[in-house]
Protein backbone atom coordinates (compact mmCIF):
# COMPACT_ATOMS: atom_id res chain seq x y z
CA UNK A 1 0.00 0.00 0.00
CA UNK A 2 1.73 3.13 -0.88
CA UNK A 3 1.06 7.07 0.83
CA UNK A 4 -1.60 8.02 -1.29
CA UNK A 5 -3.94 4.97 -0.35
CA UNK A 6 -2.81 5.00 3.12
CA UNK A 7 -4.45 8.75 3.07
CA UNK A 8 -7.07 7.85 1.38
CA UNK A 9 -7.96 5.41 4.42
CA UNK A 10 -7.17 7.53 6.95
CA UNK A 11 -9.93 9.82 5.59
CA UNK A 12 -12.48 7.36 5.21
CA UNK A 13 -11.79 6.23 8.71
CA UNK A 14 -12.21 9.93 9.86
CA UNK A 15 -15.73 10.32 7.98
CA UNK A 16 -16.83 7.17 9.41
CA UNK A 17 -15.89 8.19 12.86
CA UNK A 18 -17.40 11.67 12.73
CA UNK A 19 -20.58 10.80 11.17
CA UNK A 20 -20.69 7.80 14.04
CA UNK A 21 -20.07 10.21 16.59
CA UNK A 22 -22.91 12.75 14.75
CA UNK A 23 -25.67 10.00 15.75
CA UNK A 24 -24.06 8.65 19.09
CA UNK A 25 -24.17 12.93 19.77
CA UNK A 26 -27.90 13.19 18.06
CA UNK A 27 -29.47 10.20 20.45
CA UNK A 28 -27.70 11.61 23.81
CA UNK A 29 -29.61 14.99 23.26
CA UNK A 30 -33.03 12.90 22.08
CA UNK A 31 -32.37 11.18 25.66
CA UNK A 32 -31.54 15.03 27.24
CA UNK A 33 -28.07 13.77 27.85
CA UNK A 34 -26.09 16.05 25.87
CA UNK A 35 -22.83 15.41 25.31
CA UNK A 36 -20.29 18.95 26.39
CA UNK A 37 -18.95 20.25 23.83
CA UNK A 38 -20.08 17.93 20.86
CA UNK A 39 -20.63 20.19 18.01
CA UNK A 40 -17.45 21.48 18.37
CA UNK A 41 -16.24 18.26 18.49
CA UNK A 42 -18.33 17.18 15.45
CA UNK A 43 -17.02 20.53 13.76
CA UNK A 44 -13.59 19.64 14.62
CA UNK A 45 -13.92 16.00 13.61
CA UNK A 46 -15.70 17.21 9.78
CA UNK A 47 -12.77 19.48 9.32
CA UNK A 48 -9.62 17.15 9.97
CA UNK A 49 -11.69 14.38 7.77
CA UNK A 50 -12.10 17.28 4.89
CA UNK A 51 -8.76 18.16 5.30
CA UNK A 52 -7.46 14.79 4.92
CA UNK A 53 -10.32 13.57 1.82
CA UNK A 54 -9.13 16.46 -0.15
CA UNK A 55 -5.03 15.87 0.86
CA UNK A 56 -5.71 12.07 0.10
CA UNK A 57 -7.58 12.98 -3.68
CA UNK A 58 -4.20 15.52 -4.14
CA UNK A 59 -1.78 12.99 -3.66
CA UNK A 60 -1.58 10.30 -6.56
CA UNK A 61 1.57 7.70 -6.64
CA UNK A 62 2.72 6.77 -9.76
CA UNK A 63 4.44 2.69 -9.71
CA UNK A 64 7.56 2.32 -11.60
CA UNK A 65 5.79 0.67 -15.03
CA UNK A 66 3.35 3.76 -15.20
CA UNK A 67 3.29 6.84 -16.39
CA UNK A 68 0.33 9.58 -16.04
CA UNK A 69 -1.45 12.07 -18.04
CA UNK A 70 -2.74 14.56 -15.86
CA UNK A 71 -6.52 16.01 -16.88
CA UNK A 72 -6.52 19.05 -15.75
CA UNK A 73 -9.52 21.74 -16.08
CA UNK A 74 -7.21 24.71 -15.00
CA UNK A 75 -4.87 23.88 -17.89
CA UNK A 76 -5.80 25.71 -21.80
CA UNK A 77 -4.91 22.16 -23.02
CA UNK A 78 -7.24 20.31 -21.13
CA UNK A 79 -4.15 18.19 -20.01
CA UNK A 80 -0.62 19.19 -18.77
CA UNK A 81 1.77 18.90 -20.98
CA UNK A 82 4.45 16.48 -19.14
CA UNK A 83 3.33 13.22 -18.32
CA UNK A 84 4.09 12.35 -14.59
CA UNK A 85 7.13 10.11 -13.99
CA UNK A 86 6.97 7.29 -10.75
CA UNK A 87 6.66 8.45 -7.82
CA UNK A 88 4.44 10.29 -5.15
CA UNK A 89 3.14 13.32 -7.24
CA UNK A 90 0.56 16.23 -6.72
CA UNK A 91 -2.25 17.11 -8.49
CA UNK A 92 -5.10 20.11 -7.97
CA UNK A 93 -8.29 18.28 -6.49
CA UNK A 94 -11.42 18.24 -7.56
CA UNK A 95 -10.09 19.97 -11.24
CA UNK A 96 -7.16 17.90 -11.99
CA UNK A 97 -7.38 13.89 -12.75
CA UNK A 98 -4.40 11.00 -14.13
CA UNK A 99 -4.95 8.66 -16.45
CA UNK A 100 -2.14 5.45 -16.16
CA UNK A 101 -0.98 4.18 -19.01
CA UNK A 102 1.49 1.11 -18.55
CA UNK A 103 5.16 1.32 -20.09
CA UNK A 104 6.22 -2.58 -19.58
CA UNK A 105 5.83 -5.00 -22.35
CA UNK A 106 2.58 -5.81 -23.66
CA UNK A 107 1.27 -8.46 -26.07
CA UNK A 108 -1.09 -8.89 -28.53
CA UNK A 109 -1.72 -12.69 -30.33
CA UNK A 110 -3.30 -13.45 -33.39
CA UNK A 111 -4.23 -17.36 -33.20
CA UNK A 112 -6.43 -19.85 -34.97
CA UNK A 113 -6.80 -21.67 -31.31
CA UNK A 114 -10.10 -20.05 -30.18
CA UNK A 115 -8.84 -19.47 -26.52
CA UNK A 116 -5.09 -18.38 -27.23
CA UNK A 117 -6.15 -15.26 -29.27
CA UNK A 118 -7.20 -11.24 -27.99
CA UNK A 119 -9.87 -12.28 -29.83
CA UNK A 120 -12.19 -14.95 -28.41
CA UNK A 121 -12.57 -17.61 -31.39
CA UNK A 122 -10.11 -18.31 -34.70
CA UNK A 123 -8.29 -15.40 -35.10
CA UNK A 124 -5.56 -16.05 -37.29
CA UNK A 125 -4.58 -14.17 -40.36
CA UNK A 126 -5.68 -15.21 -43.72
CA UNK A 127 -3.19 -14.22 -46.86
CA UNK A 128 -2.25 -15.41 -50.33
CA UNK A 129 1.21 -16.04 -51.08
CA UNK A 130 2.80 -14.72 -54.86
CA UNK A 131 1.84 -18.19 -56.83
CA UNK A 132 -2.39 -17.97 -55.29
CA UNK A 133 -2.01 -20.06 -52.42
CA UNK A 134 -4.35 -19.65 -49.07
CA UNK A 135 -2.32 -19.39 -45.98
CA UNK A 136 -3.36 -18.92 -42.28
CA UNK A 137 -0.58 -17.14 -39.64
CA UNK A 138 -0.67 -17.28 -36.19
CA UNK A 139 1.19 -14.15 -34.84
CA UNK A 140 2.27 -12.83 -31.84
CA UNK A 141 2.99 -8.97 -31.45
CA UNK A 142 5.27 -7.84 -28.13
CA UNK A 143 5.23 -4.10 -27.72
CA UNK A 144 5.39 -1.28 -25.40
CA UNK A 145 4.17 2.45 -25.13
CA UNK A 146 6.80 4.80 -25.85
CA UNK A 147 7.40 6.73 -22.29
CA UNK A 148 8.48 9.98 -24.35
CA UNK A 149 5.04 9.80 -26.40
CA UNK A 150 2.71 8.66 -23.64
CA UNK A 151 0.41 11.75 -24.19
CA UNK A 152 0.49 11.28 -28.01
CA UNK A 153 -0.68 7.54 -27.46
CA UNK A 154 -3.50 9.08 -25.28
CA UNK A 155 -4.59 12.05 -27.54
CA UNK A 156 -4.73 9.62 -30.70
CA UNK A 157 -5.66 6.29 -29.07
CA UNK A 158 -6.53 6.22 -25.42
CA UNK A 159 -6.89 2.57 -24.67
CA UNK A 160 -7.97 1.81 -28.10
CA UNK A 161 -4.25 0.99 -29.18
CA UNK A 162 -4.22 -2.30 -28.96
CA UNK A 163 -7.28 -3.37 -30.82
CA UNK A 164 -7.67 -0.40 -33.20
CA UNK A 165 -3.87 -0.03 -33.58
CA UNK A 166 -1.71 -3.51 -32.86
CA UNK A 167 -4.22 -5.53 -34.42
CA UNK A 168 -5.76 -4.00 -38.21
CA UNK A 169 -1.76 -2.86 -38.79
CA UNK A 170 0.09 -6.40 -38.25
CA UNK A 171 -2.97 -8.06 -40.08
CA UNK A 172 -2.23 -5.60 -43.37
CA UNK A 173 1.75 -6.15 -42.25
CA UNK A 174 1.43 -9.53 -42.42
CA UNK A 175 -0.57 -9.99 -45.53
CA UNK A 176 1.07 -7.41 -47.45
CA UNK A 177 4.54 -9.59 -46.90
CA UNK A 178 3.36 -12.98 -47.99
CA UNK A 179 1.82 -12.09 -50.99
CA UNK A 180 5.37 -11.07 -51.78
CA UNK A 181 6.63 -15.02 -51.45
CA UNK A 182 5.58 -18.26 -53.10
CA UNK A 183 3.89 -20.65 -50.99
CA UNK A 184 7.25 -23.13 -50.85
CA UNK A 185 9.45 -20.00 -49.62
CA UNK A 186 6.81 -19.54 -46.83
CA UNK A 187 7.30 -22.27 -45.15
CA UNK A 188 10.85 -23.50 -46.00
CA UNK A 189 13.25 -21.28 -47.16
CA UNK A 190 12.51 -17.60 -47.17
CA UNK A 191 10.26 -17.69 -43.58
CA UNK A 192 13.11 -16.09 -42.06
CA UNK A 193 13.12 -13.13 -44.23
CA UNK A 194 9.38 -12.90 -44.09
CA UNK A 195 9.99 -12.88 -40.40
CA UNK A 196 12.14 -9.82 -40.51
CA UNK A 197 10.23 -8.27 -43.45
CA UNK A 198 7.10 -8.08 -41.53
CA UNK A 199 8.90 -7.08 -38.38
CA UNK A 200 10.57 -3.77 -40.04
CA UNK A 201 7.41 -3.27 -41.28
CA UNK A 202 5.42 -3.09 -38.25
CA UNK A 203 8.45 -1.40 -36.15
CA UNK A 204 8.30 1.67 -38.18
CA UNK A 205 4.85 1.81 -38.56
CA UNK A 206 4.20 1.11 -34.42
CA UNK A 207 6.57 4.06 -34.04
CA UNK A 208 4.99 6.58 -35.62
CA UNK A 209 2.12 5.73 -33.38
CA UNK A 210 3.76 6.42 -30.09
CA UNK A 211 4.66 2.50 -29.53
CA UNK A 212 7.61 0.49 -29.18
CA UNK A 213 7.83 -3.16 -30.94
CA UNK A 214 10.04 -5.00 -29.12
CA UNK A 215 9.21 -8.74 -31.06
CA UNK A 216 7.41 -10.27 -33.64
CA UNK A 217 7.11 -13.61 -33.37
CA UNK A 218 5.97 -15.67 -36.32
CA UNK A 219 4.23 -18.69 -34.94
CA UNK A 220 2.36 -20.40 -36.99
CA UNK A 221 1.71 -21.04 -40.86
CA UNK A 222 -1.38 -23.53 -41.89
CA UNK A 223 -2.35 -24.39 -45.35
CA UNK A 224 -5.91 -25.22 -46.89
CA UNK A 225 -6.77 -28.66 -46.70
CA UNK A 226 -6.16 -29.18 -50.51
CA UNK A 227 -2.57 -27.89 -50.12
CA UNK A 228 -2.03 -29.73 -47.00
CA UNK A 229 -2.85 -33.06 -49.10
CA UNK A 230 -0.78 -31.96 -52.52
CA UNK A 231 1.84 -31.28 -50.05
CA UNK A 232 1.91 -35.01 -48.08
CA UNK A 233 1.40 -36.62 -51.42
CA UNK A 234 4.66 -34.93 -52.73
CA UNK A 235 6.56 -35.51 -49.72
CA UNK A 236 5.35 -38.87 -49.95
CA UNK A 237 6.20 -39.03 -53.24
CA UNK A 238 9.61 -37.71 -53.10
CA UNK A 239 10.52 -39.98 -49.97
CA UNK A 240 9.76 -43.23 -52.58
CA UNK A 241 11.92 -41.91 -55.08
CA UNK A 242 14.58 -41.49 -52.62
CA UNK A 243 14.21 -44.68 -51.43
CA UNK A 244 14.24 -45.89 -55.22
CA UNK A 245 17.12 -43.91 -55.71
CA UNK A 246 18.60 -45.50 -51.83
CA UNK A 247 17.95 -48.96 -53.46
CA UNK A 248 19.79 -48.11 -57.32
CA UNK A 249 22.74 -46.90 -54.89
CA UNK A 250 22.63 -50.22 -52.93
CA UNK A 251 22.96 -52.29 -56.35
CA UNK A 252 25.54 -50.12 -58.03
CA UNK A 253 27.55 -50.50 -54.38
CA UNK A 254 27.04 -54.46 -54.31
CA UNK A 255 27.93 -54.80 -58.12
CA UNK A 256 30.56 -52.88 -57.63
CA UNK A 257 31.77 -54.77 -54.66
CA UNK A 258 31.77 -58.04 -56.71
CA UNK A 259 33.60 -56.47 -59.59
CA UNK A 260 36.88 -55.39 -57.50
CA UNK A 261 36.17 -58.52 -55.64
CA UNK A 262 36.55 -60.38 -59.29
CA UNK A 263 39.30 -58.34 -59.86
CA UNK A 264 41.38 -58.94 -57.11
CA UNK A 265 40.56 -62.73 -57.23
CA UNK A 266 41.71 -62.43 -61.05
CA UNK A 267 45.00 -59.76 -59.99
CA UNK A 268 46.06 -62.67 -57.42
CA UNK A 269 45.48 -65.62 -60.10
CA UNK A 270 47.78 -63.56 -62.56
CA UNK A 271 50.40 -62.59 -59.27
CA UNK A 272 50.20 -66.61 -58.16
CA UNK A 273 50.50 -67.66 -61.78
CA UNK A 274 53.37 -64.99 -62.73
CA UNK A 275 55.23 -66.51 -59.32
CA UNK A 276 55.19 -69.99 -60.57
CA UNK A 277 56.36 -69.48 -63.50
CA UNK A 278 59.30 -67.48 -61.97
CA UNK A 279 59.40 -70.04 -59.63
CA UNK A 280 59.77 -72.71 -62.11
CA UNK A 281 62.48 -70.75 -64.30
CA UNK A 282 64.50 -69.97 -61.34
CA UNK A 283 64.54 -73.59 -60.52
CA UNK A 284 65.51 -74.76 -63.96
CA UNK A 285 67.91 -72.15 -64.48
CA UNK A 286 69.51 -73.55 -60.62
CA UNK A 287 68.92 -77.35 -62.33
CA UNK A 288 70.75 -76.30 -65.54
CA UNK A 289 74.08 -74.73 -63.45
CA UNK A 290 73.92 -77.52 -61.50
CA UNK A 291 74.08 -80.02 -64.34
CA UNK A 292 77.06 -77.83 -65.46
CA UNK A 293 78.95 -77.80 -62.47
CA UNK A 294 78.32 -81.97 -62.36
CA UNK A 295 79.76 -82.31 -66.01
CA UNK A 296 83.12 -80.32 -65.18
CA UNK A 297 83.47 -82.43 -61.99
CA UNK A 298 83.15 -85.72 -63.52
CA UNK A 299 84.67 -84.86 -66.42
CA UNK A 300 88.25 -86.00 -65.36
CA UNK A 301 86.73 -88.12 -62.77
CA UNK A 302 84.62 -90.87 -64.16
CA UNK A 303 85.08 -93.28 -61.09
CA UNK A 304 82.93 -90.42 -59.35
CA UNK A 305 79.60 -91.51 -61.80
CA UNK A 306 80.55 -94.68 -60.80
CA UNK A 307 79.99 -94.07 -57.10
CA UNK A 308 77.46 -92.30 -57.84
CA UNK A 309 75.51 -95.07 -59.34
CA UNK A 310 76.04 -97.27 -56.33
CA UNK A 311 74.66 -94.87 -53.94
CA UNK A 312 71.41 -94.94 -55.60
CA UNK A 313 70.73 -98.65 -56.65
CA UNK A 314 67.72 -100.21 -54.41
CA UNK A 315 68.93 -101.07 -50.53
CA UNK A 316 67.47 -104.57 -51.62
CA UNK A 317 70.15 -105.32 -54.04
CA UNK A 318 72.14 -108.26 -52.36
CA UNK A 319 75.02 -107.99 -54.22
CA UNK A 320 78.27 -106.58 -54.60
CA UNK A 321 79.37 -104.71 -57.33
CA UNK A 322 83.45 -104.07 -57.87
CA UNK A 323 85.32 -102.32 -60.85
CA UNK A 324 85.04 -104.22 -64.17
CA UNK A 325 88.85 -104.80 -64.20
CA UNK A 326 88.06 -106.83 -60.47
CA UNK A 327 88.36 -110.70 -60.74
CA UNK A 328 86.15 -111.30 -58.69
CA UNK A 329 82.26 -110.51 -57.82
CA UNK A 330 81.11 -111.40 -54.51
CA UNK A 331 77.30 -111.32 -53.32
CA UNK A 332 76.83 -109.47 -50.71
CA UNK A 333 76.06 -110.70 -47.20
CA UNK A 334 72.52 -111.54 -45.93
CA UNK A 335 71.92 -108.68 -43.48
CA UNK A 336 69.08 -110.21 -41.69
CA UNK A 337 71.19 -112.78 -40.91
CA UNK A 338 72.32 -113.05 -37.35
CA UNK A 339 75.25 -115.67 -38.42
CA UNK A 340 78.27 -114.15 -40.28
CA UNK A 341 79.17 -116.31 -43.30
CA UNK A 342 81.71 -116.06 -45.25
CA UNK A 343 81.14 -115.46 -49.21
CA UNK A 344 82.28 -118.21 -51.50
CA UNK A 345 83.85 -116.12 -54.37
CA UNK A 346 82.70 -117.21 -57.81
CA UNK A 347 84.94 -117.24 -60.97
CA UNK A 348 83.50 -115.99 -63.72
CA UNK A 349 83.73 -117.52 -66.69
CA UNK A 350 85.65 -116.27 -69.99
CA UNK A 351 83.74 -115.49 -72.38
CA UNK A 352 84.75 -115.95 -75.98
CA UNK A 353 84.80 -112.69 -77.92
Amino acid sequence: MNIASSFRLIATILWVGSFAFLVFAMLRSSQNKPIRRSGLTIVVAFVISLFFSLLSMGMVFIEPQERGIVISAVSPLGYREQAIQPGLQWIIPGLENVKRYPISKQSYTMSIAPSEGGVIGDDSITARTSDGQQIFVDASVIYSINPAEIIKVHIEWQDRYSDGLIRPVARAVIRDAVSQFGVEEVYSSKREALTVMISDNMREKLAQNGLIMDQFLLRNITFSDEYAASVEQKQIAEQQAQQAKFVVETKKQEAEQARQTAQGAADAAVIRSKGEAEARLIQAEAEARALVLIAESVKDRPDLLTYQYITKLSPNIQTMLLPYDSPFLFPLPDLNSTETQIPTPVIPQETTP
